[in-house]
């Protein structure tokens, strides 16, 4: 084997090893439907002498889809949709908050959680529906098309969503 046929050789194989480590590595992160988000108190609490709230929080990350083509329908010159939706799926913010309570309901209650955990949302954005102002030829017409009023339609958005939320007291914190 030459040289050059193995130089060739051991840069394609390096380059598709480089592709398969890029992959790989990028796998994780293409997969993350939402980001943590600590919110750091304890220096407060140490600087106040004082316990305070312990919150966290999770930030969706929206991920596009791909929309619908245009649909081809008898009768019409336009297509349906031609302006198609675009879907989004992503989630709603998450939020977990524990506080303390002074006893205030009894010695068994120290504290109030909220647990919000981040839902699926999907969404579809607006659309365009149109139609020409013209009719498809017409063979009594002699094959002309005939004028007609234009039709123009705006797809409205959609939202989708199941959100949740547990509120709770409880004892230690």
């Amino acid at each position: 084997m030459k040289s050059t046929t193995r130089g060739t050789l051991a840069a394609l194989l390096t380059g598709v090893a480089a592709a398969a480590g890029a992959a790989a590595a990028a796998t994780p992160a293409a997969a993350a439907r939402a980001v943590p988000v600590p919110v750091p108190l304890q220096g407060v609490e140490q600087s106040l002498h004082m316990e305070l709230p312990k919150l966290g929080g999770e930030v969706p990350l929206p991920i596009p889809g791909a929309p619908e083509g245009p649909r081809y329908v008898e009768g019409r010159l336009l297509p349906e949709r031609a302006l198609p939706q675009l879907p989004v799926g992503a989630g709603t913010p998450g939020l977990d908050m524990r506080t303390p309570v002074p006893h205030l309901l009894g010695d068994d209650f120290d504290h109030l959680a909220l647990d919000a955990p981040a839902s699926d949302l999907r969404a579809l954005g607006p659309g365009l529906n149109l139609d020409a102002p013209l009719t498809p030829p017409n063979p009594d017409n002699f094959g002309l098309p005939e004028p007609k009023l234009p039709q123009a339609g705006v797809i409205t958005p959609v939202l989708q969503a199941v959100p949740g939320a547990d509120l709770g007291l409880g004892s230690g914190l």
